[in-house]
């Protein structure tokens, strides 16, 4: 059984900073590729960054110069760093990891999603 949990989101001013974390827990044999997800009310679900296990990024073309996404693999948490940000980055923000358990080949998991609001 495996859990995503996120933290971190909250109510921001424009132009303000947050820092999300989302741990990995339970029977765990390895974790590959860890991402952040955001849906905007009315909108898809759609991919912010992504990191690998050795930590090769991708990011969003219009978030990459705002945007920063790291892991700890000794934690198995995933973090995204969120500067100057814009009422245009309210969403939840989802958590999904690519994990192998015992036995088991690779699946993929979310967690539950965090609340990011942009407001003055």
């Amino acid at each position: 059984q495996v859990q995503l949990v996120e933290s971190g989101g909250g109510l921001v001013q424009p132009g303000g900073s947050l820092r999300l974390s989302c741990a990995a827990s339970g029977t765990i044999t390895s974790v590959y590729t860890m991402a952040w997800y955001r849906q905007a009310p009315g909108q898809a679900r759609a991919l912010v960054a992504d990191i690998t296990k050795i930590g090769a990024t991708n990011y969003a073309d219009s978030l990459k110069d705002r945007f920063t996404i790291s892991r700890d693999n000794a934690k198995n948490m995933v973090y995204l760093e969120m500067n100057s940000l814009k009422p245009e980055d309210t969403a939840v923000y989802y958590c999904g990891a690519v994990i192998i358990g015992p036995g088991t080949g690779p699946e993929a998991y979310w967690g539950q999603g965090t609340q990011v609001t942009v407001s003055p």
